[in-house]
Order: structure tokens, then C-alpha cells, then sequence
């Protein structure tokens, strides 16, 4: 209302169309990106949790208290160095992240465009139609056609009982997984041709619970998962298997290996269908890749990106008792927390990993963390050798060379360890002593590649198979020397 004793000028309405909406009280401005326009009179965007501690308001969204897709610092993390570090020690992997690119500004103009001439057409010749009272009669008679043809053929597929009738409030069906016409190869066949093989993973344990993801190895049951979403249940917690159908199977742990972060688990079902595992050697840079889990609780999700490099030393885990050893395959494909333990699918939706960390950026925390893009899976060539020795031994061998490394050495290559208090440097018998390596040595090359850490070479180790034969190259005071040994087990 105008109050009277002071009317309001009149203004105009280019005037008012220039003031600013009157605030709310309370109301906190949000920053807008450049070029972004935020949407008139829209609800107040609700966050979506990424952290797993918080329950993710959807549906089908379970609590998440354990972060069951590891990260790796993307910048290395300062540690206190011990002397006569075993082999199996070592600190986080580093991994520099990209600068964005720049963007021009002012934008340069847009080149001129040719457009087509134009053509003037000639004016169109008027045909006059029939009557009103024409336009009636054909309609009346088209009516009278169609509800009598209608009667009797919806009659017909009545007593023939090929007529059904919906129930009051019935739901519209919706194609499920495995249904779809998309072209052989498509991903949209890929998805739908893996999703009834992959499963959602829920752990309780005297820790926690949390949500995983895995995939079906076999028809004997056997399932495939990391060890870290599991690891929390081992001694006397309880593993639910959720099938894509909402199928719920009670599982137990047939084997785990912590170096690997692999674990098998096993469902009393023998009617799954597996997946096929591919082979990680062919994989190249570049190749399109499909990852399928339960990113934050959200069961039966897909995410496609390339593969982004090989053979990427990953070391995740905080304690000697959790930290694994990775030659991963990187990838863009969007992996969160819950995708641990899924799929990685090539092209042809052969597993060519399992999806098992990514990188934080430099400056986050756990609470803040999610996809940036930068997933890390271990290679189905390492997973079938691991779930091989755990389903027929329950646990896992692991190839060594048989050292003690100096963690405080920070000159070039890895530094074999003094003899002392901790005894040998290099273990009697073993395949760096039957090569002719001693303590104090300093490793530059293994199988032809720099080694510049522990953790390198430790991966590089593990990526291996018993047995293999492999070459170093080391620095003894001014002499480089060049060996050969066969790679034993851990249990040797």
C-alpha cells in the first residue's frame, strides 16, 4: 500500500525493471561461475554426501562409515624415515595434478559465416475446402466408424483373452538390466550384459559398516573384491551379497591378501553368471573402458571413460597392516567411494581391472574427496593369479628378491640396506644374494625401467609373477653392475 502523505513517484517501468529483488532475510548469496545463469525461483540445491560417514538421502542408498574406495594423495606425504626398512614398507604414491588450461579472454570473434542465399518463393495457390456443414457430416461419420470398428475388436481381443486391463494405481513397467535392443558392443549392451553380474557389497563389522562393490568370478559362487571392503568384517562381522535383482545372499571370506587388496568371497548360488576376465597386458593408453559399481550406495551405476596410463605405481593405505602394492591401470572413468571392488570392462566387456583407489587433490580431505577423474584399478592379470592361489590356498604368495631396504638413503635409485642390527641386508639363498648382490648396493633399474623410490620398486616387484626372470641394474661405489635373478615366493 502507498503511503498517502508521501506518494510514490511514478517512476516508470524501465526504472523498476532495474532494481534488484529485495532480499530475504537470512538469505546467504551463493558466488556465481562465470557465464553460469542461475535459474529463476529454483529450490535450494541440496548437496549430495560424498564423505562416508553421512547417508546419502536417495533411494537405495545405504550408510556409508568406511571409506571403501581408497584415495592416493596426488602430492607426496612426508614421513619419518627408520633404518633396514623390510621390502614389504614404504610411503604413499605421489601423482602431480594437471594445470587447467588458460581461456581467452576477450573470446575471439567468431569467423563470418556463409550462409545459403536466399530464395523469395512464389505466393501459394488458395484451394478452397468443403463447407461447415460438409466438415460435420464427415466427422460425424468418421465417429460413428471408428467407435463401431473399436467395439467389435476390442470384443474380439477380450474373448480371445489377449486383451489385458491394468490395475487402479498400477506402475508403468520399465525395461530392467539385460533388456535393451542397443547395438552389439554399444555400451548401453556392454552395461546391460554386466549389471546382473555385478554386485553391491554390505559389510558390518565391529569397526563400521560400509558399502562395496564386486562382480561374480565363477558358477561355483566365488565373487571378487577388494580386501579393504571387506577387511573390517574378517573376524566375527557379517558380509550381505546384493544381486542386481535385490536378491540378498549371506557371503563368507574364501581368501584375502592385503599387498594385493584382493579378497574372494563366496555365495551359496551356482545359477550366476560371471564375467569374463580379459587380459591387462593387451590393454593400451587410450583404450575405452566401462566401470560398473555402487558409487556412495547407488547400486547398478555406470560410468565410461579411457584408459589414461599403465602400469601407474599406486601405494594406498596409512599402516604396514593395510598398505597394498598396485601397478594399476588409470582411468577417467568416474570412480567414488563404493565403487571398490567393481569392474573395470574393456570394449568388449571382458574385467581388465578392478577398481580399488583414487587420487585426493592436493589440499583436500577424506570429507571433501570424490571423482576428479583420476581412478586407479588393479590389473585383471594380476587379480586371476591372486584369486587363483586364494580360492585353492586361502591366501596369497608374493614374488621377492629377498633385501632389507635403507629408507633414509635419498640420493639416486633404491639403497639395499647395512648389515646390522636387524641382520642380513640381503637374505642367504635368496635371488638377490644367488645374483651376487650385496649390502650398500644401490638399484637403478629393474627389468630395464628407473626405479627412484621403495615404493616403486616394491610395485614393480609385485607386479611380477614366482618365477619370473628379471634383470637389475645397481651402483656399487663407481661400478655399475648388471644381474639376473629368478623371482621366489614370499612363503620360500
Amino acid at each position: 500500500m502507498t503511503d498517502e502523505r508521501h506518494p510514490e513517484p511514478d517512476r516508470g517501468d524501465d526504472y523498476w525493471a532495474a532494481q534488484p529483488e529485495p532480499a530475504v532475510p537470512g538469505a546467504q548469496a551463493e558466488p556465481v561461475e562465470p557465464d553460469a545463469q542461475p535459474a529463476p525461483d529454483a529450490p535450494e540445491a541440496q548437496p549430495l554426501p560424498v564423505d562416508a560417514t553421512q547417508e546419502v538421502p536417495l533411494d537405495h542408498t545405504r550408510e556409508v562409515s568406511l571409506d571403501h574406495t581408497r584415495e592416493v594423495p596426488a602430492q607426496p606425504q612426508a614421513q619419518q624415515p627408520t633404518a633396514g626398512e623390510p621390502l614389504e614398507g614404504g610411503a604413499h604414491a605421489a601423482y602431480p595434478m594437471a594445470q587447467g588450461a588458460r581461456q581467452q579472454w576477450p573470446p575471439a570473434p567468431a569467423p563470418a559465416q556463409n550462409f545459403p542465399p536466399t530464395v523469395t518463393a512464389p505466393p501459394a495457390k488458395v484451394r478452397r475446402g468443403p463447407s461447415w456443414p460438409g466438415v460435420l457430416v464427415i466427422a460425424l461419420v468418421s465417429a460413428m466408424l471408428a467407435g463401431a470398428l473399436g467395439g467389435l475388436l476390442g470384443g474380439w481381443l477380450a474373448s480371445t483373452g489377449k486383451l489385458r486391463v491394468g490395475s487402479p494405481g498400477s506402475s508403468i513397467p520399465t525395461a530392467g538390466a539385460g533388456a535393451t535392443s542397443r547395438p552389439e558392443g554399444s555400451i548401453a549392451n556392454i552395461a546391460a550384459k554386466a549389471l546382473p553380474s555385478v554386485v553391491t557389497v554390505q559389510v558390518q563389522g565391529s569397526s563400521g559398516q560400509g558399502t562395496g562393490s564386486g562382480f561374480v568370478l565363477d558358477t561355483a559362487g566365488h565373487i571378487i573384491t577388494n580386501n579393504h571392503v571387506v577387511d573390517t568384517a574378517a573376524s566375527g562381522g557379517t558380509i550381505i551379497v546384493q544381486l542386481s535383482n535385490g536378491d540378498e545372499e549371506k557371503a563368507t571370506i574364501v581368501g584375502r591378501d592385503v599387498s594385493y587388496d584382493l579378497a574372494v568371497l563366496k555365495v551359496a548360488r551356482t545359477d550366476l553368471t560371471p564375467l569374463t576376465l580379459g587380459a591387462s597386458a593387451d590393454v593400451v593408453v587410450g583404450d575405452p573402458v566401462i566401470a560398473v559399481g555402487a558409487p556412495l550406495g547407488l547400486d547398478s551405476t555406470v560410468t565410461t571413460g579411457i584408459v589414461s596410463a599403465l602400469g601407474r605405481p599406486v601405494v594406498p593405505g596409512t599402516t604396514a597392516d593395510d598398505t597394498s602394492y598396485i601397478s594399476a591401470i588409470q582411468t577417467d572413468a568416474a570412480i567414488n567411494p563404493g565403487n571398490s571392488g567393481g569392474p573395470l570392462l574393456d570394449a568388449q566387456g571382458r574385467v581388465i581391472g578392478v577398481n580399488s583407489a583414487i587420487a585426493r587433490a592436493p589440499g583436500s580431505t577424506g570429507e571433501a574427496s570424490g571423482n576428479i577423474g583420476v581412478g586407479f584399478a588393479i590389473p585383471s592379470d594380476q587379480v586371476k593369479r591372486t584369486a587363483e592361489q586364494l580360492i585353492s590356498k586361502g591366501k596369497a604368495d608374493h614374488p621377492v628378491i629377498g633385501v632389507m631396504l635403507d629408507s633414509r638413503y635419498t640420493g639416486e635409485g633404491v639403497k639395499i640396506a647395512d648389515d646390522g642390527a636387524n641382520g642380513e641386508a640381503v637374505t642367504k639363498d635368496g635371488p638377490a644374494d644367488k645374483a651376487g648382490l650385496e649390502a650398500g648396493d644401490v638399484i637403478v633399474e629393474f627389468d630395464g625401467k628407473r626405479v627412484t623410490d621403495a615404493d616403486e620398486l616394491i610395485v614393480a616387484i609385485r607386479a611380477k609373477s614366482i618365477g619370473d626372470r628379471v634383470s637389475l641394474t645397481v651402483l656399487r661405489g663407481n661400478e655399475r653392475i648388471d644381474a639376473t635373478m629368478v623371482l621366489q615366493g614370499s612363503g620360500d
